[in-house]
């Protein structure tokens, strides 16, 4: 077979492929799960998390709410977060933990910010700490 019937058939593989196919996916790892856990959050509830934040591409933390000692406060599913967090945090329990390993096309994009090169590949450590307005009886 010839290069350019090759590269030709490349071409219509990818013309043909639906939208975000060969996008990489979000990574979403439970690494401490929740027992009997009745409240999980839901896009617009306002979440406590803490989180550690990596570079994929060498391990380098780039920020940290442990750090600073206060979780970071925010919408869920109201866009205020980068698209990974959005995505990744919903239906957890309070307590429990994940890993969100999340592409550049739900962080930073090819752009990047401060510290974060455009498009790097980004690894999350999350915890969610509360949700308010969620008494101890719905836990």
């Amino acid at each position: 077979m010839r290069l350019s019937a090759i590269i030709s058939a490349f071409v219509l593989v990818l013309t043909a492929a639906p939208a975000g196919v060969l996008a990489a996916e979000l990574g979403i790892k439970t690494t401490l799960e929740v027992e009997n856990c009745k409240r999980k959050t839901a896009k617009d509830d306002v979440v406590h998390m803490h989180y550690r934040g990596t570079l994929a591409s060498d391990g380098s933390q780039f920020d940290a709410s442990y750090d600073r000692g206060n979780p970071l406060v925010f919408r869920l599913g109201a866009g205020k977060v980068i698209k990974g967090w959005d995505q990744g945090l919903l239906d957890m329990c309070i307590g429990e933990k994940r890993t969100l390993t999340i592409p550049p096309e739900y962080g930073y994009g090819e752009a990047g910010i401060g510290p974060i090169p455009g498009g790097a590949t980004l690894i999350f450590e999350t915890e969610l700490v509360s949700i308010e307005g969620v008494d101890k009886d719905e836990l």
